[in-house]
């Protein structure tokens, strides 16, 4: 409540107040007028306040990317970045200024696991890599900051549910949170395809990052990649009004029905949008308007994969993974309200 009263900037991102009276939640920064303390809630995660019934204010947007990481975040976060495979200690921490509990706390609201579990992460996701090029155990053990061998196989089990021998051969998915006006989102990729990009507010979102790591045998790896650099890059000049096509690299994890349905997408022009039964009858499957509708939903990688695209025959919005005010926001993104829709 202190930090509500004081607009503290350190405390944006870490939760966020929600005005029952209002029905709109805020940044604890907000300029708008402070509430009564007994018409207040807060929450942890933008997500929490959506599935409350509360929507994002309109004067200081807290589902905008404005709200970077404070400061102490992202000197953390250079650190690991600067030497991914050494273990960064608390003692180290506390000398670059840095307050360990104070950093835990903001990492497991902003990221759901603490800095030294994101750290031990990139750490071991820097160890596979170095295995799966034909590095010897004991020496990849030891260079990244394990004591015995035990010791590290555990923690390759743990982390990736494989062995030592068995995590040789699996994939590696980096993974990376992208700021966008509507909200976080995750990304997911391998070093040839983007198999995931959701909003990170989603229910459904963990149990798909479990789902496409099974179907990609992959261990979940924090941290950059170049496919995701171009995904932030052109995601960025999509919403920026500047970009209609993407081009980065994609794999469609389904049943063949759900890959031609995302193919389809793929194939409505931006700035347009069509029905479920349009999508069915160009699919070949006329009757199949139902199954239509769920192959979208079953779509892990939005936007890129515009399933926005596609409305009820009557033009009304209905069901979007990441919530409807999110369809209508990237329709009128890329329509400004003008564009003709294709005949159901």
């Amino acid at each position: 409540m202190q930090a509500m009263l004081a607009r503290d900037a350190s405390y944006d991102g870490i939760f966020y107040v929600a005005v029952r009276t209002t029905g709109i939640f805020c940044r604890p920064t907000c300029p708008a007028r402070k509430p009564l303390p007994e018409n207040v809630e807060f929450f942890r995660a933008t997500g929490e306040a959506l599935h409350a019934g509360y929507r994002p204010c309109q004067r200081c947007r807290p589902m905008e990317p404005d709200g970077q990481p404070p400061a102490f975040a992202r000197q953390a976060l250079e650190l690991v970045e600067a030497a991914p495979s050494r273990r960064l200690t608390d003692d180290e921490l506390r000398g670059h200024g840095i307050d360990p509990e104070r950093l835990r706390r903001w990492f497991r609201q902003a990221h759901g696991m603490t800095f030294q579990a994101y750290a031990r992460s990139r750490r071991l996701g820097t160890a596979l890599g170095r295995l799966q090029d034909g590095e010897a155990l004991v020496d990849t053990a030891y260079d990244h900051g394990f004591e015995s061998l035990s010791g590290f196989r555990e923690a390759l089990r743990r982390w990736a549910g494989k062995t030592a021998g068995q995590a040789r051969q699996a994939e590696r998915l980096w993974l990376a949170r992208l700021s966008t006006p509507l909200g976080v989102m995750v990304a997911g990729a391998t070093e040839e395809r983007l198999v995931l990009l959701e909003f990170a507010d989603r229910r459904s979102f963990e149990r798909e990052l479990d789902e496409v790591a099974r179907r990609c045998n992959a261990a979940l790896v924090p941290g950059p990649n170049p496919l995701l650099a171009q995904l932030e890059e052109e995601l960025g000049q999509y919403f920026a009004g500047e970009r209609r096509h993407f081009t980065v690299a994609v794999a469609m994890l389904g049943t063949p029905f759900q890959v031609a349905a995302w193919e389809e997408l793929q194939r409505i022009p931006y700035g347009t949008t069509r029905s479920y039964a349009e999508q069915a009858r160009r699919l070949g499957r006329p009757e199949a308007v139902r199954a239509v509708a769920l192959a979208n939903g079953a779509n892990r990688i939005a936007v890129v994969i515009p399933c926005h695209r596609v409305v009820g025959a009557d033009g009304r919005l209905r069901g979007y993974g990441g919530g409807v005010w999110r369809k209508q926001r990237l329709l009128e993104l890329e329509s400004a309200g003008t564009a003709p829709r294709e005949a159901s």
